[in-house]
């Protein structure tokens, strides 16, 4: 289940990326939370510690949804060309999309 699981997660971020709805980098990801364009952030499964802090407390403070990947930072640099821990998704029906994926595996 968890590579089925991996799979559909990157591919649809994929899909999210080509659309171009995705911002990365953590500074890129905590400005777009702060200007209201963010509606999710998504975090690597080997992020940092700090960094999964920060990221939630800026999602708490931004009213903007934190969802743990179960990708790698590795994993997200094949799917977007840059190595990084954090990507935001200014797009609802993408992060409906992911926290469907991410929260029920099964389906």
């Amino acid at each position: 289940m968890s590579s089925e699981k991996n799979r559909r997660t990157a591919n649809l971020l994929g899909i999210c990326i080509r659309a171009g709805k995705t911002v990365k980098g953590f500074d890129s990801a905590v400005e777009a939370a702060k200007n209201g364009s963010a509606v999710s952030i998504l975090t690597a499964s080997d992020a940092s510690d700090k960094t999964v802090k920060e990221v939630d407390f800026y999602c708490g403070k931004f009213n903007v949804k934190h969802l743990r990947t179960e990708l790698s930072k590795s994993d997200i640099g094949k799917l977007c060309g840059k190595e990084t821990a954090v990507i935001a998704v200014t797009d609802k029906g993408f992060t409906d999309g992911f926290e469907k994926i991410i929260s029920d595996g099964s389906q």
